[in-house]
């Protein structure tokens, strides 16, 4: 299996990139004014773009966090849902569930070539369905907690290793719709 060991400038590269492209993307609207029910899709569509770029940001803060079985906190570690967890609940004020089973029932279905940053993907790592989730980054990458001995890092999906263990993706698009904010 090949990793991409995350270093200080690749989080901060990482970071950078999806503030880039969060940015361009809400700065490529034409200069003519759009009629006004289109005005409110792209202010839709805006919106639920920054959500995603917030929650891959915050995700790239985690890069080099150690991996710790049943951890749900940057303190002691994080096993693959509890980043997946922390993510939404630091962005969004949003708790999911705790397993990633128990995760992969949340939000919508999206297949895999519909995928945007944001997105979860989960994965057949214990010889069962959706034991393992990460967030999707864009251009086929995750970030993800693996497993005992190792750290919060970004991966490619075509790897074979997780290419062959796909098991689908969820998107969690309005945080107010699908769960209450944390009081």
């Amino acid at each position: 299996m090949t990793f991409l060991q995350p270093t200080l400038r690749t989080a901060q590269l990482a970071r950078s990139a999806v503030l880039a492209f969060s940015l361009l993307a809400g700065s490529a609207w034409s200069a003519e004014a759009p009629p006004p029910e289109q005005n409110a899709q792209v202010s839709k569509l805006q919106s639920i773009s920054n959500h995603a770029s917030e929650l891959a940001m915050q995700a790239m803060g985690m890069l080099g966090i150690h991996y710790k079985y049943g951890g749900n906190t940057p303190e002691s570690g994080l096993d693959c849902s509890g980043l997946v967890r922390h993510i939404f609940k630091e962005t969004w004020g949003m708790i999911l569930p705790r397993t990633s089973v128990e995760i992969s029932h949340v939000g919508k279905h999206v297949d895999k070539d519909d995928l945007q940053p944001g997105d979860l993907v989960f994965y057949n790592t214990l010889r069962k369905g959706f034991s393992h989730v990460g967030i999707y980054l864009g251009d086929r990458k995750f970030i993800h907690s693996p497993s005992a001995g190792g750290q919060v890092r970004i991966e490619s999906m075509d790897i074979a290793y997780w290419k062959k263990r796909f098991n689908g993706g969820r998107r969690i698009s309005e945080p107010e719709q699908d769960f209450p904010p944390i009081k």
